[in-house]
Protein backbone atom coordinates (compact mmCIF):
# COMPACT_ATOMS: atom_id res chain seq x y z
CA UNK A 1 0.00 0.00 0.00
CA UNK A 2 1.12 3.55 -0.77
CA UNK A 3 -0.49 6.40 0.60
CA UNK A 4 0.57 8.78 -2.38
CA UNK A 5 -1.46 6.66 -4.73
CA UNK A 6 -4.58 8.69 -6.02
CA UNK A 7 -5.90 5.54 -6.75
CA UNK A 8 -4.81 1.66 -5.62
CA UNK A 9 -6.24 -2.00 -6.20
CA UNK A 10 -4.32 -4.45 -4.44
CA UNK A 11 -5.09 -8.09 -5.05
CA UNK A 12 -8.49 -8.21 -5.70
CA UNK A 13 -10.42 -11.46 -6.75
CA UNK A 14 -13.92 -10.85 -7.89
CA UNK A 15 -16.16 -13.82 -8.63
CA UNK A 16 -19.96 -13.73 -10.27
CA UNK A 17 -22.13 -17.01 -10.61
CA UNK A 18 -18.86 -19.21 -9.88
CA UNK A 19 -16.55 -17.62 -12.65
CA UNK A 20 -13.62 -15.72 -11.63
CA UNK A 21 -13.29 -12.08 -13.22
CA UNK A 22 -10.33 -10.49 -11.41
CA UNK A 23 -7.93 -13.12 -9.67
CA UNK A 24 -5.40 -11.27 -7.63
CA UNK A 25 -5.96 -7.86 -9.75
CA UNK A 26 -3.45 -4.93 -8.94
CA UNK A 27 -3.27 -1.54 -10.10
CA UNK A 28 -2.25 2.02 -9.16
CA UNK A 29 -2.25 5.35 -10.24
CA UNK A 30 -0.35 8.58 -8.89
CA UNK A 31 -1.79 11.69 -8.22
CA UNK A 32 -2.28 13.67 -11.74
CA UNK A 33 -1.22 10.03 -13.48
CA UNK A 34 -3.45 9.02 -16.62
CA UNK A 35 -3.99 5.65 -17.60
CA UNK A 36 -5.55 3.30 -20.31
CA UNK A 37 -7.37 0.46 -19.30
CA UNK A 38 -7.67 -2.04 -21.98
CA UNK A 39 -8.58 -5.93 -22.83
CA UNK A 40 -11.20 -8.10 -24.61
CA UNK A 41 -15.01 -7.69 -23.75
CA UNK A 42 -15.58 -9.70 -20.52
CA UNK A 43 -12.11 -9.47 -18.97
CA UNK A 44 -13.14 -7.35 -16.59
CA UNK A 45 -12.38 -3.71 -17.30
CA UNK A 46 -16.35 -3.05 -16.16
CA UNK A 47 -15.44 -4.59 -12.91
CA UNK A 48 -12.50 -2.66 -12.28
CA UNK A 49 -14.63 0.65 -12.79
CA UNK A 50 -17.53 -0.82 -10.73
CA UNK A 51 -14.19 -1.78 -7.36
CA UNK A 52 -13.15 1.91 -7.85
CA UNK A 53 -16.77 3.09 -7.66
CA UNK A 54 -17.27 0.92 -4.84
CA UNK A 55 -20.75 -1.16 -6.59
CA UNK A 56 -18.35 -4.41 -6.31
CA UNK A 57 -16.54 -5.35 -3.14
CA UNK A 58 -13.95 -7.99 -4.01
CA UNK A 59 -13.95 -11.16 -2.13
CA UNK A 60 -10.24 -10.81 -1.63
CA UNK A 61 -7.63 -7.48 -1.50
CA UNK A 62 -8.55 -3.89 -1.00
CA UNK A 63 -9.52 -0.55 -2.94
CA UNK A 64 -8.65 2.82 -1.88
CA UNK A 65 -9.27 5.61 -3.16
CA UNK A 66 -6.46 8.62 -2.20
CA UNK A 67 -5.37 6.54 0.62
CA UNK A 68 -8.18 5.90 2.12
CA UNK A 69 -10.01 2.12 1.92
CA UNK A 70 -13.26 1.67 0.21
CA UNK A 71 -15.26 0.12 3.14
CA UNK A 72 -19.57 0.35 3.43
CA UNK A 73 -18.68 3.03 5.71
CA UNK A 74 -16.40 5.61 3.79
CA UNK A 75 -18.07 4.71 -0.22
CA UNK A 76 -20.32 7.75 -0.57
CA UNK A 77 -17.60 10.45 0.77
CA UNK A 78 -14.96 8.50 -1.42
CA UNK A 79 -17.30 8.85 -4.31
CA UNK A 80 -17.56 12.81 -4.21
CA UNK A 81 -13.63 12.19 -5.31
CA UNK A 82 -14.19 10.54 -8.37
CA UNK A 83 -16.51 11.15 -11.67
CA UNK A 84 -17.59 8.52 -13.77
CA UNK A 85 -18.66 8.69 -17.33
CA UNK A 86 -20.13 6.06 -19.56
CA UNK A 87 -20.14 5.42 -23.24
CA UNK A 88 -23.80 5.54 -23.20
CA UNK A 89 -24.48 8.36 -20.92
CA UNK A 90 -28.09 8.32 -19.16
CA UNK A 91 -28.92 11.70 -18.32
CA UNK A 92 -32.37 11.55 -18.00
CA UNK A 93 -34.72 14.27 -19.63
CA UNK A 94 -35.01 17.76 -19.96
CA UNK A 95 -32.80 20.55 -21.84
CA UNK A 96 -29.05 20.17 -21.95
CA UNK A 97 -28.75 23.03 -19.75
CA UNK A 98 -31.43 21.51 -17.32
CA UNK A 99 -29.26 18.59 -17.40
CA UNK A 100 -26.01 20.66 -16.61
CA UNK A 101 -27.83 22.65 -13.74
CA UNK A 102 -29.53 19.74 -12.15
CA UNK A 103 -26.46 18.10 -9.65
CA UNK A 104 -25.99 21.59 -8.13
CA UNK A 105 -29.58 21.38 -6.81
CA UNK A 106 -28.31 18.86 -4.03
CA UNK A 107 -26.55 20.08 -1.23
CA UNK A 108 -23.23 18.17 -1.53
CA UNK A 109 -22.56 20.51 -4.93
CA UNK A 110 -24.53 23.49 -4.16
CA UNK A 111 -21.45 25.52 -3.48
CA UNK A 112 -19.99 24.81 -6.85
CA UNK A 113 -23.14 26.37 -8.29
CA UNK A 114 -20.58 29.05 -9.72
CA UNK A 115 -18.76 26.59 -11.95
CA UNK A 116 -21.88 26.75 -14.41
CA UNK A 117 -20.17 30.21 -15.62
CA UNK A 118 -17.72 27.40 -17.07
CA UNK A 119 -20.31 26.25 -19.17
CA UNK A 120 -20.12 28.04 -22.22
CA UNK A 121 -15.60 28.26 -22.64
CA UNK A 122 -16.33 24.44 -22.10
CA UNK A 123 -18.97 23.98 -25.07
CA UNK A 124 -16.45 25.66 -27.00
CA UNK A 125 -13.20 23.59 -26.40
CA UNK A 126 -15.40 20.49 -27.00
CA UNK A 127 -16.51 21.69 -30.15
CA UNK A 128 -20.12 22.25 -29.24
CA UNK A 129 -22.65 24.72 -30.21
CA UNK A 130 -24.68 26.58 -27.39
CA UNK A 131 -27.68 26.47 -29.29
CA UNK A 132 -27.60 22.94 -27.75
CA UNK A 133 -28.37 24.30 -24.01
CA UNK A 134 -31.65 24.67 -25.07
CA UNK A 135 -32.37 21.37 -26.53
CA UNK A 136 -34.10 18.37 -25.33
CA UNK A 137 -31.62 14.91 -24.41
CA UNK A 138 -33.38 13.22 -26.68
CA UNK A 139 -32.39 15.21 -29.98
CA UNK A 140 -29.05 15.07 -29.02
CA UNK A 141 -26.57 12.78 -31.01
CA UNK A 142 -24.86 10.11 -29.55
CA UNK A 143 -21.46 12.04 -29.82
CA UNK A 144 -23.25 15.03 -28.50
CA UNK A 145 -24.57 13.28 -25.40
CA UNK A 146 -21.04 12.37 -24.42
CA UNK A 147 -19.35 15.58 -24.16
CA UNK A 148 -22.19 17.00 -22.52
CA UNK A 149 -21.81 14.46 -20.12
CA UNK A 150 -18.48 14.85 -19.82
CA UNK A 151 -18.68 19.02 -19.12
CA UNK A 152 -21.15 17.90 -16.43
CA UNK A 153 -18.77 15.84 -15.01
CA UNK A 154 -15.72 18.79 -15.43
CA UNK A 155 -18.11 21.17 -13.59
CA UNK A 156 -18.08 19.15 -10.40
CA UNK A 157 -14.97 19.72 -10.04
CA UNK A 158 -13.32 15.48 -9.05
CA UNK A 159 -9.79 15.25 -9.00
CA UNK A 160 -10.37 11.02 -9.94
CA UNK A 161 -12.18 10.64 -13.81
CA UNK A 162 -13.46 7.43 -14.93
CA UNK A 163 -13.59 7.65 -18.54
CA UNK A 164 -15.76 4.46 -19.88
CA UNK A 165 -15.36 4.84 -23.91
CA UNK A 166 -16.74 8.15 -23.67
CA UNK A 167 -15.18 8.78 -26.93
CA UNK A 168 -17.08 6.36 -28.64
CA UNK A 169 -19.14 8.06 -30.68
CA UNK A 170 -16.59 11.33 -31.63
CA UNK A 171 -15.21 12.13 -34.97
CA UNK A 172 -11.45 12.23 -35.08
CA UNK A 173 -11.88 16.21 -34.55
CA UNK A 174 -14.31 15.80 -31.73
CA UNK A 175 -11.93 13.27 -30.05
CA UNK A 176 -8.83 15.06 -30.57
CA UNK A 177 -10.21 17.99 -28.30
CA UNK A 178 -11.33 15.54 -25.73
CA UNK A 179 -7.48 13.98 -25.55
CA UNK A 180 -5.91 17.56 -25.77
CA UNK A 181 -8.35 18.44 -22.57
CA UNK A 182 -7.06 15.80 -20.32
CA UNK A 183 -3.60 15.67 -21.24
CA UNK A 184 -3.37 19.14 -20.11
CA UNK A 185 -4.88 18.71 -16.70
CA UNK A 186 -1.93 17.64 -14.95
CA UNK A 187 -4.33 18.08 -11.66
CA UNK A 188 -6.95 15.14 -12.62
CA UNK A 189 -6.20 11.55 -12.38
CA UNK A 190 -7.90 9.76 -15.24
CA UNK A 191 -8.43 6.02 -16.54
CA UNK A 192 -9.83 5.55 -19.29
CA UNK A 193 -11.35 2.57 -20.50
CA UNK A 194 -10.84 2.27 -24.91
CA UNK A 195 -10.37 -0.20 -27.78
CA UNK A 196 -8.68 2.17 -29.71
CA UNK A 197 -5.72 2.57 -27.68
CA UNK A 198 -3.98 4.53 -30.26
CA UNK A 199 -6.16 7.70 -29.25
CA UNK A 200 -5.05 7.86 -26.17
CA UNK A 201 -1.18 7.50 -26.68
CA UNK A 202 -0.49 10.11 -24.15
CA UNK A 203 -0.86 7.94 -21.04
CA UNK A 204 1.35 7.59 -18.54
CA UNK A 205 0.58 3.68 -18.26
CA UNK A 206 -1.49 1.43 -19.77
CA UNK A 207 -3.12 -1.55 -18.30
CA UNK A 208 -3.59 -4.63 -20.00
CA UNK A 209 -6.51 -7.08 -18.87
CA UNK A 210 -5.55 -9.99 -20.79
CA UNK A 211 -4.65 -12.89 -19.43
CA UNK A 212 -1.30 -13.57 -18.87
CA UNK A 213 -0.31 -9.73 -19.90
CA UNK A 214 0.95 -7.73 -17.17
CA UNK A 215 0.19 -4.23 -17.03
CA UNK A 216 3.16 -1.82 -18.49
CA UNK A 217 4.12 1.17 -16.59
CA UNK A 218 2.39 0.89 -13.41
CA UNK A 219 3.58 2.34 -11.14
Amino acid sequence: MDEANEVEITDATVRFAGRTVLDGFSMSLRPGAKALLTGPSGSGKSTVLRCLLGFVTPEAGSVRIQGQAMTAETVWSLRRHIAYVGQEPDLGSGTASEILERPFGYRANAGLKGNLQRVPALFRQFGLDLDLLEKEMGDLSGGEKQRVALIGALLLDRPIFLLDEVTSALDPASRGTVVDYFRARDDITALFVAHDSDVFSFVDQVISMRQNDPPRGAA
